[in-house]
């Protein structure tokens, strides 16, 4: 039987994945947004970092669930 610390542990690494979608999202949204209005380039920045933040994001959520998969979410960090 597996280890309960281990099953939980790939648990929490899996509920981050919304996390870390949202939040290089935002974190692109507010990138572009300040940029936008400091170089007065109103929305053009604001629409490529936030792009930029959406790939981010997917890339990070495909590389954790693609460790996930091969069975790396079980070892200890």
């Amino acid at each position: 039987m597996a280890n309960p610390h281990n099953r939980y542990r790939r648990y929490l690494r899996f509920s981050t994945v919304g996390l870390e979608l949202g939040f290089a999202v935002i974190i692109g949204l507010v990138v572009g947004q300040y940029l936008d209005k400091w170089l007065g380039t109103e929305p053009w920045l604001l629409l490529l970092f936030l792009i930029f933040g959406m790939a981010a994001g997917f890339r990070s959520v495909f590389r954790l669930l693609k460790d996930m998969n091969a069975g790396n979410g079980d070892e200890e960090v």
